[in-house]
């Protein structure tokens, strides 16, 4: 049994992980991956490089690198909830809010090498690395994917652009930047 599984949280083969877990969870990865567990870390010009590193029933954990203006589309993870935790660099993230000051507009945050976040399955979310540096992170989310929704914000509102199918965090049918 590796290092990750035996950190995973001790809950039932089937019960998903809450996203304090998911958090704790990716704070573990990460330290074993700037410990060298995983030196398998790459860079890649075209599109951002991801690893798998763990799966089982309950969770499904990425590694994975930005350069410079690489990111996302504004996106859920099919229900999924989840964390990443920033090894290196720094990342941005708009977050689409549902409540509060910001609600039906988006927030921007920058998080930096350190930095853990956790959300829940409602979570809609765009991440970019706008610095000048590459930047590491890790991913986990629970239940594990299964699908992912693409997303515009229109007059404050979602507007649904594409729901992919998918098991990966880097779909290769679904919108690319």
């Amino acid at each position: 049994m590796t290092a990750v599984a035996e950190a995973a949280p001790e809950t039932g083969p089937d019960t998903p992980l809450n996203a304090i877990e998911l958090v704790e969870f990716t704070r573990f990865v990460a330290n074993e991956v700037r410990l060298g567990q995983y030196p398998f870390v790459r860079f890649d010009e075209q599109a951002r490089w991801h690893q798998r590193i763990y799966r089982d029933r309950r969770v499904d954990v990425w590694l994975i690198s930005w350069l410079p203006d690489q990111g996302t589309q504004l996106h859920d993870h099919g229900g999924s909830s989840g964390a990443f935790t920033i090894l290196s660099g720094q990342l941005s993230e708009v977050v689409c809010a549902h409540t509060g000051p910001y609600a039906g507009g988006l927030h921007e945050r920058v998080h930096r090498a350190g930095h853990s976040v956790g959300f829940d399955g409602q979570y809609v979310h765009d991440v970019r690395n706008l610095s000048t540096a590459p930047a590491i992170s890790v991913h986990a989310y629970s239940p594990a994917l299964t699908s992912m929704t693409y997303y515009d914000l229109d007059d404050g509102r979602l507007v649904e652009l594409a729901m992919v199918r998918t098991d990966d965090p880097e779909p290769t049918a679904g919108p690319r930047l």
